[in-house]
């Protein structure tokens, strides 16, 4: 079981996603507690120095799907 999951689905403009991308950006850039808009509400993350990434593009069915993927442990570790 997962300690927590936040899911949101949109339809949003190009501008609108280029926004979302650039928040999460400028969290990743500055690091330490995040807080992102997402809609109604607000996310607040600790984002690490160290992450690991996957991105993953599919294309097919007349869509192209792209993931990207950010992961970290959820205890801080000394370094």
């Amino acid at each position: 079981m997962k300690d927590l999951k936040f899911e949101q689905k949109a339809s949003l403009s190009r501008l609108e996603a280029a926004d979302q991308l650039s928040a999460l950006a400028e969290a990743l850039r500055h690091g330490g507690n995040a807080e992102l808009e997402l809609g109604p509400g607000t996310l607040s993350l600790r984002i690490p120095d160290e992450l690991r990434t996957e991105i993953e593009v599919e294309v097919g069915d007349g869509e192209i799907e792209l993931e990207i993927e950010l992961k970290w442990p959820t205890a801080r570790t000394e370094t």
